[in-house]
């Protein structure tokens, strides 16, 4: 498995790529400055485990990247690293299939914190679907699913947790991947039914 990181902007990119030698020693990190290579470098260097992609290629217009990624690669954890604010451009890259929309303005330890938490392995998530729903929730999801029946937001979250909003953002992705959901409204009328939510 391959990690792939598409800007066209070199010092980004190369900034990125040293964040994920960090966080997946012994990857095989794969740069692109554009998105028309995708798929021959996947013949090359095989299926993307993670993909960290600009939103503004020379090849893509608005959110056409993150379609394209997504239509290829449907499961594949997909990160939108933008010079864009998130005000702007956040919710059309999440509504065409991004799992994570990061500001390039965030930091270094923002974004690496975001990434580690898209390259964190689930050994849960293949735990036998006989099993009770609540023993295949981490005590940091059974935590978000409290925090969101009480109606706290994801800046509210963050404080509370000690952690990034990015990093909640990924969070809730993981949570709402692993109970089949797409919203918070999803994941609570489901915690209601499964009972967990009996305070």
């Amino acid at each position: 498995m391959s990690l792939y990181v598409i800007d066209d902007h070199p010092l980004i990119r190369e900034a990125v790529v040293m964040m994920l030698r960090r966080l997946r020693g012994g990857a095989n990190v794969v740069e692109l400055d554009r998105l028309g290579g995708v798929e021959s470098a996947v013949k090359t260097h095989g299926a993307p485990e993670l993909i960290c992609l600009d939103l503004k290629l020379p090849d893509t217009l608005g959110v056409s990247g993150v379609k394209e990624v997504r239509s290829h690669y449907p499961h594949t954890p997909l990160a939108v690293i933008s010079s864009d604010s998130a005000a702007k451009s956040e919710d059309a890259c999440i509504e065409a299939g991004a799992d994570v929309y990061i500001e390039k303005s965030a930091g270094a330890s923002e974004i690496s914190a975001a990434l580690r938490t898209l390259l964190t392995t689930d050994s849960e998530t293949e735990a036998d679907e006989s099993s009770a729903v609540e023993t295949k929730l981490s005590k940091r999801q059974k935590q978000l699913i409290l925090m969101l029946d009480q109606g706290l937001g994801n800046r509210d979250i963050a404080e509370k947790l000690g952690i990034s909003e990015h990093t909640v953002k990924v969070h809730l992705w993981r949570l709402f991947k692993r109970l089949g959901v797409n919203s918070r409204t999803q994941t609570l009328h489901y915690a209601r039914v499964n009972g967990l939510l009996i305070h």
